[in-house]
């Protein structure tokens, strides 16, 4: 199955041919429609498992409708540029979990903003055919002017002579975001539509709770580790 093949590439080299492969599907165009239902999507790791999270929400009025989560041993190794195949296994089982699909995704990762134009938001966005914005925390590619410490103040992140994205200053003093387009929407809806689900923090709020999912799954799994076997398991 073509899909089992693009999520588990098994080497590097079929990763890479997995990316040539997707990015050819690749389409930034205006959103046909305003979303109505919101993905907000996180991973977190272990030392063996990667952890994900899916936060569903009513757009523009961010109501959380779903959560879901999955959890998968990690199958692929940590390799800059290739992180999509380490975490989106996971977040593909979590997304397909909900019950109503997302007429949008938002990913905490890249979209376009990446060095062969394929992060965890574009690779997610094509897969499933869905609008899809990355929203990252850190700088991966791409020159920029650092936008002015006032909330709002954004410029435009260039990567060999390419608009890749927006830098954005979510809050007033706090580092930027590096808003990106996935698949299915251009720069512009993809900046507009991280404006409108910041309230206040520097994180989107769809992504902050999606977030704070990750963690209490992360803290479960570890409680599971740490937890002396029951008695009944001492006998047996």
């Amino acid at each position: 199955m073509k899909l089992e093949r693009w999520l588990y590439p098994g080497t590097i080299e079929r990763a890479r041919r997995v990316q040539v492969q997707l990015l050819k599907k690749l389409k930034l165009v205006p959103l046909q429609a305003r979303p109505r239902l919101l993905a907000a999507v996180d991973a977190a790791f272990t030392d063996e498992l990667v952890l994900a999270a899916v936060c569903l929400f009513s757009f523009p009025g961010l109501e959380l409708l779903e959560e879901e989560t999955a959890v998968e041993r990690l199958q692929f190794p940590y390799v800059p540029g290739f992180l999509s195949f380490r975490e989106g296994p996971a977040i593909y089982r979590a997304l397909l979990k909900l019950r109503q699909k997302p007429d949008l995704l938002l990913i905490d990762g890249q979209g376009i903003a990446h060095p062969r134009r394929l992060g965890l938001a574009t690779f997610l966005g094509i897969i499933l055919n869905t609008p899809s914005i990355g929203c990252a925390k850190s700088h991966l590619v791409g020159e920029f002017r650092m936008p002015a410490s006032r909330q709002g103040s954004c410029c435009q992140l260039n990567h060999k002579g390419e608009l890749v994205g927006y830098v954005l200053r979510s809050r007033a003093g706090v580092r930027p975001l590096f808003v990106s387009p996935g698949h299915l929407v251009n720069h512009q809806d993809a900046l507009n539509l991280v404006r409108q689900c910041l309230k206040g923090f520097r994180v989107p709020e769809p992504l902050r709770q999606a977030h704070q999912l990750t963690q209490k799954l992360k803290q479960a799994q570890k409680t599971e580790v740490d937890s002396p076997p029951s008695r009944s398991s001492l006998k047996s």
